[in-house]
């Protein structure tokens, strides 16, 4: 969350404050934050009773994903990630991936647009997955994506893509940018 300083208040409607208090002063900045281009968040429907709970995260016809136009699952993935583990920076030229964090985990999830001719190159998102919510975050190519565990338990990602892992240099397309490439401090947690 970013945050701005205040502006001057009227002195004759506000609170009297010392000066120091009224210097330091922050408004946390709500505003819409940027998107990129191609990346998509499908909220899922979560249905729970006094027994459980389940979500469905896709529906499939022959392999494609329904209302996820071209996209056709060749591999679908589990991973679990340490308390406080990061896993970043991967990017793939050709591979789209699809993440689900159930709800019970909680993980931030950078994205930035690393793609040349891309309407939004540079832009950065920084999203908040599972953490009660159920929702899919759609990862075109070309997109920088990494993660951080921000629980005190493992976490879990499900991920579908539409290309299948080849260890074979000549065929992987899974390349790697250094954890910190974007600054460390994205990785922090903000102090308010």
């Amino acid at each position: 969350m970013e945050l701005s300083y205040q502006p001057e208040l009227d002195k004759e409607e506000s609170m009297k404050l010392n000066d120091d208090a009224r210097s330091s002063l922050l408004i946390q900045d709500y505003s819409p934050k940027p998107t990129i281009d191609g990346v998509k968040l499908i909220s899922l429907r979560r249905f729970n009773d006094e027994t459980g709970a389940l979500t469905e995260l896709v529906r499939l016809t022959d392999g494609k994903l329904d209302g996820v136009d071209s996209f056709s699952v060749a591999q679908l993935n589990f991973s679990e990630l340490a308390p406080g583990g990061v896993k970043a920076f991967h990017i793939h030229e050709f591979q789209t991936d699809i993440w689900y964090v159930p709800p019970t985990d909680k993980l931030i999830l950078i994205l930035v647009d690393q793609r040349k001719e891309s309407p939004t190159a540079g832009v950065m998102m920084k999203l908040v997955l599972g953490d009660c919510q159920s929702r899919l975050v759609i990862i075109p190519p070309g997109i920088a994506h990494g993660c951080k565990n921000v629980s005190s338990k493992p976490a879990n990602i499900v991920y579908l893509v539409d290309r299948k892992f080849s260890p074979d240099v000549n065929e992987c397309d899974e390349k790697r940018l250094p954890w910190d490439f974007f600054g460390r401090e994205i990785w922090e947690t903000p102090k308010e």
